[in-house]
């Protein structure tokens, strides 16, 4: 029987000559895991992400699942960045590095996908959790053909709080909307109560919501917006009143979102963007 030791070792060193790379030839690379890790995570966030958010609005299953699956999918965009961060360090001076391309692909993919859900939670935590917007915190006007949420005025922040402690949440709904919405009040339109319903009326169809009524006469109308992945709707209702001297008229608006604590500002948007189109300022009724 031959063994190694049999072998001259002349010729044992031949062999390792032999099989390692002559000069000038290319390195053979190994295997991009990492990257290919990288790239399934990245992409694999953003679909993970659309798909929760999709499948709710198709009624797949509860808004709180698909949140749930935003939240998760945003964790594996940062893992992604993170890992491929890592990787790209650890290789940055590696004589025959592994292709770039499939890492900054699947860190790309998930930067976008982050950033998307980033700028949500930004607005959760620079906005209070209502999701009842007013123009008139005292009076604020009654949805009467849609239907106001029963549970409205449940979880209105500051029931712990020192200076709220002993207010209702209707009084609390109003000094937390109040401090955040100051600017959100009562405005004057030049034009007749009906010519301002009419022209909301045209406003809203515009902007693809759901007319539920408009009574020009009565000064009353109702519609809903329905958002573009999950679907969520939020009720708007406008209230015009003639001004007391008779001349315009006083428009009030308030819009609610049917699910959730916090609207992430979205009604207040709302509010703000549709009546400075509809009487052309934001300027409070005198």
């Amino acid at each position: 029987m031959v063994n190694d030791q049999d072998i001259p070792q002349d010729t044992n060193n031949a062999q390792a000559f032999s099989a390692s790379p002559q000069q000038g030839e290319p390195v053979p690379q190994k295997t991009d895991y990492w990257g290919y890790i990288v790239l399934a995570a990245g992409v694999g966030a953003l679909f993970w992400g659309l798909v929760s958010a999709v499948g709710t609005g198709w009624g797949f299953w509860e808004y709180t699942s698909g949140l749930k699956g935003v939240a998760g999918a945003f964790l594996l965009g940062l893992g992604a960045i993170l890992i491929g961060a890592v990787q790209g360090w650890r290789v940055r001076k590696a004589v025959n590095p592994p292709p770039r391309a499939r890492r900054w692909v699947g860190m790309g993919v998930a930067l976008a996908y982050v950033a998307w859900v980033g700028t949500f939670l930004m607005a959760a935590l620079t906005v209070p959790a209502i999701h009842d917007v007013s123009t008139d915190l005292a009076d604020p006007p009654a949805f009467q053909t849609l239907t106001l949420r029963a549970d409205n005025l449940d979880n209105i922040p500051g029931a712990d709080d020192a200076d709220m402690r002993g207010l209702t949440p209707l009084q609390r709904w109003a000094v937390v909307h109040q401090k955040a919405y100051g600017d959100i009040r009562s405005v004057r339109s030049n034009e007749p109560v009906p010519m301002v319903i009419a022209k909301a009326e045209r406003l809203a169809k515009a902007r693809g919501w759901e007319v539920a009524v408009s009574l020009p006469e009565e000064g009353r109308f109702e519609a809903t917006e329905t958002s573009a992945f999950f679907q969520f709707k939020d009720d708007v209702v406008l209230r015009v009143r003639p001004s007391e001297t008779g001349e315009g008229s006083i428009v009030d608006m308030r819009s609610v979102s049917r699910v959730g604590v916090s609207d992430l500002g979205m009604n207040a948007k709302r509010v703000r963007a549709f009546l400075a189109d509809l009487t052309g300022t934001v300027a409070a009724a005198p």
